[in-house]
């Protein structure tokens, strides 16, 4: 149940706070006095888009807050299907900065507007006259009916299967597009496959070629290069090295006489053992080198066929054709295997069917077990609240398509009188009918869902008289096993409140705040009598609020 409110700087109120108790609370208050301000500002902790221009103050944050008691409800799995800590006693709260961003809290924890909406769904409701609307909808009709045929999980389950069911269709159509397309084209990508397949790529492998391309191309360079080099290091002349054995010979002389010496002659020794390393290799070398015309005719088709291919896979590198490659390999293996793939759907799909199949029928026999003890139970609410005649039929029908609710089609029709026809509950039923009617179903509903806090507002409107009484009387029982608040303007149902709170607008310096107050027993009766007399309280209004109170 709803225990505290706290609404700061929004619309016409500057800070706003009230304790709420059990039983039936009912609110009452002049016609703009700031009644729609509250429920709004509670829709804003159930999930509501915020709006910045409900800022009573631009340029201070508004603040909603509600705390709720929740231990006699079995409501944890709603928090840890939301990934929110359980608290028995919760707070949800709504911050609009002047910025515009808005943000919501669960027991303090920064949570988003959906899983806000999720939580507040199953804490509290609020009927508004608009909402009676939603009675004439199928899908309200069908929430009507399963809530009585405690059908939850059963749906639940069936919905589940539902969206598996859709998507493996849905990946069986796009894998049969696949295969249609693939198989006009698999032709091509083989045969460009097994030409890079022929090709025996490997990394590296082009820069390898390219390098010994260049090697043949300059190979008469290369070998008069080394030739020249051969000369000046072992001429007997004028070589390099027999000027450094010349300098050894020099030097070895005088290396005994000084460390320095035997250093230098070292560092001599050191670059003809180098050098004539160097003579050895440049030798080897040279006689290494062929001249193979085939061997550079064989290079440079092998460079053109790289060249060949990177141009037709507009690419440049080997790499990149490897990438293509293995793309190819992948896609020519999907084709291949797609018709495997399809089969096993196909498999999966029957699987899904026969299953969503079995809980549409359970839902389909939950549904008729139900309909008529359903009927019944609002013809009987709906006889006290003075539509004495009142009959329902709620006409099932099984199909052969799977929609959200299951394979049934429903048409709830309705006769308000003895002797008139059946006729869909849209088109027959008048306004103040629709009211009752929906009272009636919020009263079943609220037992099978376990609601703690129901908020009606006006929902007595085209009502009057003993019709007025019986809906405050309803609205008393279904108070023993939950929370009710009612917005009201009937003296009638405002006297049947266990606890009565008044909105009323005030002007101070010039400014109109909206304010809301617990109003004692002398208080009652005088807005009791002004509802029944207006301003003007007349001795037979305040008996007569008496009376009703008592």
């Amino acid at each position: 149940m709803l225990t505290s409110l706290s609404i700061k700087n929004y619309a016409l109120i500057d800070d706003l706070f009230v304790d709420f108790s059990e039983g039936l609370t009912v609110v009452t208050g002049e016609t703009g006095a700031g009644k729609s301000i509250i429920l709004d500002a509670i829709s804003l902790i159930l999930g509501k888009r915020a709006d910045l221009s409900s800022l009573k103050s631009s340029d201070q944050k508004c603040t909603i807050e509600a705390i709720f008691k929740l231990s006699s409800y079995a409501l944890t799995n709603v928090f840890k299907e939301n990934q929110i800590d359980y608290d028995p006693e919760t707070i949800l709260r709504r911050e609009i900065l002047p910025s515009g961003k808005s943000r919501a809290f669960v027991n303090d924890t920064p949570t988003t507007l959906d899983v806000m909406k999720k939580i507040g769904e199953c804490v509290i409701d609020i009927h508004t006259q608009q909402q009676t609307q939603q009675l004439t909808s199928t899908q309200y009709h069908f929430l009507l009916l399963d809530s009585f045929a405690d059908n939850t999980s059963v749906l639940k389950a069936y919905q589940s299967c539902l969206t598996e069911y859709k998507s493996l269709i849905s990946e069986k159509d796009q894998l049969i597009a696949f295969q249609s397309q693939a198989q006009k084209e698999q032709s091509y990508h083989l045969f460009l496959l097994e030409e890079l397949q022929a090709a025996k790529l490997s990394v590296g492998q082009q820069e390898e070629y390219e390098q010994r391309f260049e090697s043949l191309q300059h190979e008469e360079d290369i070998k008069s290069g080394f030739a020249k080099g051969f000369q000046a290091l072992e001429d007997e002349q004028a070589g390099i090295l027999s000027q450094i054995r010349t300098l050894k010979q020099a030097l070895q002389g005088i290396s005994k006489f000084s460390k320095a010496y035997q250093t230098l002659y070292d560092r001599v020794e050191s670059a003809w053992i180098e050098l004539e390393d160097i003579s050895q290799e440049i030798q080897g070398l040279s006689v290494s080198i062929e001249d193979d015309p085939k061997q550079l005719e064989n290079l440079q088709s092998k460079l053109q066929a790289i060249y060949s291919l990177q141009k037709k896979h507009h690419v440049a590198s080997i790499n990149e054709l490897l990438k293509v490659q293995n793309d190819l390999e992948k896609r020519c293996s999907k084709t291949a295997n797609a018709e495997a793939e399809i089969n096993a759907l196909t498999d999966k799909i029957s699987i899904a069917y026969e299953k969503l199949k079995a809980l549409a029928e359970t839902l389909h026999q939950n549904r008729k077990k139900v309909a008529l003890a359903l009927s019944k139970e609002l013809e009987a609410i709906l006889s006290h609240l003075g539509i004495k005649s009142a009959a329902f039929e709620f006409k099932i029908s099984q199909t052969d398509t799977f929609y959200t609710h299951g394979s049934d089609q429903l048409d709830v029709l309705f006769s308000a009188n003895k002797g008139v026809a059946f006729g869909p509950l849209k088109k027959v039923a008048s306004g103040g009918e629709l009211s009752r009617i929906m009272l009636a179903v919020k009263s079943i509903i609220s037992k099978h869902t376990q609601l703690p806090t129901l908020i009606f507002d006006e929902i007595d409107t085209g009502v009057s008289g003993e019709i007025s009484n019986a809906i405050a009387n309803l609205m008393v029982e279904m108070s023993r096993e939950r929370q009710i608040f009612a917005i009201t303007h009937l003296p009638q149902i405002a006297a049947k409140g266990h606890h009565h709170f008044k909105v009323y607008k005030e002007e101070i310096e010039g400014k109109t705040s909206s304010h809301l107050k617990e109003m004692s027993s002398d208080e009652r009766i005088i807005e009791i009598a002004q509802m029944l007399s207006g301003e003007s309280v007349s001795e037979s209004a305040r008996l007569h609020a008496k009376q009703l109170l008592n």
